[in-house]
């Protein structure tokens, strides 16, 4: 087997030069979430009690689907959370495992048909 040719440094391309080539990750015309409700298939979802929240975002932050809905202030401040957006939350309960134990403010339930 034939060694490896060894590179330099300045003969390897820059991420402008690569970006010339390929933009990169950018895939036109796919559908997100926001464009399609999602949420319609899940078999449990997650059931928040607002007392027991501390609102520390844990859940928000780690949701895959960005259902987490949340009070923004005027100045583009995070107050704190105010629900659970069930159009597009998929009943992974990764929100669930994301609260605190101790807080234990989001629980998984089974969904109403």
């Amino acid at each position: 087997m034939p060694a490896p040719k060894e590179r330099k440094w300045d003969e390897l391309k820059g991420w402008k030069e690569l970006a010339e080539i390929s933009p990169g990750a950018i895939v036109p015309g796919v559908p997100t979430s926001p464009e399609y409700l999602t949420g319609d298939w899940r078999v449990e979802r997650p059931i928040w009690d607002e007392d027991k929240c501390t609102h520390c975002l844990l859940c928000w932050v780690f949701c895959p689907e960005d259902a987490i809905m949340l009070n923004i202030s005027e100045d583009g401040k995070v107050v704190k959370m105010i629900g659970i957006d069930y159009d597009y939350c998929k009943g992974c309960g990764i929100c669930v495992r994301a609260c605190p134990p101790k807080i234990h403010a989001l629980e998984m339930a089974p969904e109403e048909v």
